[in-house]
């Protein structure tokens, strides 16, 4: 059991854009026991507990992260300035074929790091080697929902270890969901067993649809349908459902889908693959959305405030600079909190004590007048001082703690790097 901590005098941002200032946080057991305003009174005084002075700090719900591919962060840089299509089929997939577990499990060790230095204590991952990515979670202190990819080749033998790590898997802190890689990759009859598995069991399914504009026109070309129509009527959206991207979603596709249905809006892959604007900001107010931040040989950085503050910005661009609000935008990224079956998200009594510390008096940040506008569109990972999962400090002024024999893990993981790109090898798949 965790020693009770105490977060004492910070201001409260609530998930839903409020501020209450002078605020104590007293965490018990890794949930929330009590808010309260006054000092520690004396139903608190007689426990034992750990002060952290929060004064002219603000405390926030964590992030979490709606669609990754952790282990991609070996690909960081090695994929830039080239279409979609050579950006899969050049670049990507060759050098995956080379991966192996102990390489998927140092790259996801680095990417959670990263995550946990942005503020990010839970992320929805879509990739194989999927034990290798629960031992890195566990083993770095993140939340994790892994949906284990499943393509057409090797089809029986992903479902049958999907359903093994279904049944063997009993840590609180991750969950396994439906991984189904998207309907262009995967034939008409795994589809429907998938959907009949999601149903049957009801498990959540995590799948790329409707990326680009030309995945659209193929699924008409070759199904009458689109995209979203055609996995409605093939069974699936009847459990919670992430869509990675939906990009190019259509306004009949809205007829499909429900409110267990979450988009993840991943913009800085959009504009540097060039996939265009697609349908999202325009129906935003239509969909369930959050943030994710795609892998980083896409995006880069696995950072979900900048990507929540690039489409706030695209849509003012795109609309008006009235649109997309600071309170809008901050309930944007809370609401990923609301796809996993974890108990985050809120700062309120016995929820988990999933949190942010923030210090906003630092240079980039200053003068504070206004804290949404300094976290959303001036804030980096310097702000964060500090990240707390099931009272834990995953991060404590400014350092990440949650991992020890970091710099040998940091050699190996370098050595895979190179291991991999020094060859690659052709993929069947054709994105």
């Amino acid at each position: 059991m965790n020693q009770a901590i105490l977060l004492k005098n910070g201001n409260i941002i609530y998930e839903d854009g409020r501020i209450e200032k002078s605020k104590n946080i007293l965490i018990k057991d890794g949930k929330i026991e009590k808010i309260f305003a006054k000092n520690v009174n004396e139903n608190h005084s007689k426990m034992k507990y750990i002060v952290y002075d929060c004064t002219n700090k603000y405390i926030t719900p964590s992030f979490v992260n709606l669609h990754c591919h952790s282990p991609m962060n070996i690909f960081r840089g090695i994929a830039e300035d080239v279409s979609i299509n050579d950006w899969f089929n050049k670049k990507i997939w060759p050098y995956e074929n080379n991966l192996n577990e102990s390489d998927v499990y140092l790259s996801s060790v680095m990417a959670f790091l990263e995550m946990i230095n942005n503020g990010i204590t839970t992320v929805a991952d879509h990739y194989f080697f999927e034990k290798s990515i629960i031992d890195a979670a566990i083993s770095v202190g993140m939340k994790l929902d892994i949906a284990p990819t499943i393509f057409n080749e090797n089809f029986s033998n992903r479902i049958k270890n999907v359903e093994s790590l279904i049944k063997n898997t009993k840590k609180d802190t991750v969950n396994i969901s439906l991984g189904p890689h998207s309907p262009y990759l995967l034939e008409r009859k795994k589809l429907e067993e998938i959907a009949s598995m999601a149903s049957t069991n009801g498990l959540n399914v995590h799948m790329h649809i409707s990326e680009t504009a030309d995945q659209v026109k193929k699924s008409i070309e070759k199904t009458s349908t689109s995209p979203f129509e055609y996995l409605y009527k093939l069974g699936f959206f009847k459990t919670k459902t992430l869509v990675a991207h939906g990009l190019w979603i259509e306004k009949d596709d809205l007829n499909f889908i429900n409110n267990e249905t979450f988009f993840a809006f991943c913009p800085k892959t959009y504009f540097k693959l060039s996939m265009g604007f697609g349908n999202i900001w325009k129906y935003k107010n239509n969909l369930n959305f959050s943030f994710g931040t795609d892998g980083a040989a896409s995006s880069n950085t696995l950072n979900v405030l900048e990507q929540a503050r690039i489409f706030a910005l695209t849509g003012k661009i795109l609309y008006s600079a009235e649109d997309f609000t600071l309170t809008e935008t901050w309930k944007s990224l809370m609401n990923g909190h609301r796809f996993f079956k974890f108990n985050s998200g809120k700062i309120k009594e016995n929820f988990d004590s999933d949190l942010i510390i923030w210090n906003l008096d630092k240079i980039n940040t200053v003068p504070l007048n206004n804290p949404l506008a300094s976290i959303i569109y001036s804030s980096d990972s310097n702000n964060i001082e500090a990240v707390m999962l099931k009272g834990n400090f995953i991060k404590k002024e400014n350092k990440i703690v949650s991992v020890e024999n970091f710099e040998e893990e940091f050699k190996s993981f370098l050595k895979s790097k190179n291991k991999i790109l020094n060859t690659s090898s052709m993929s069947d798949r054709k994105f």
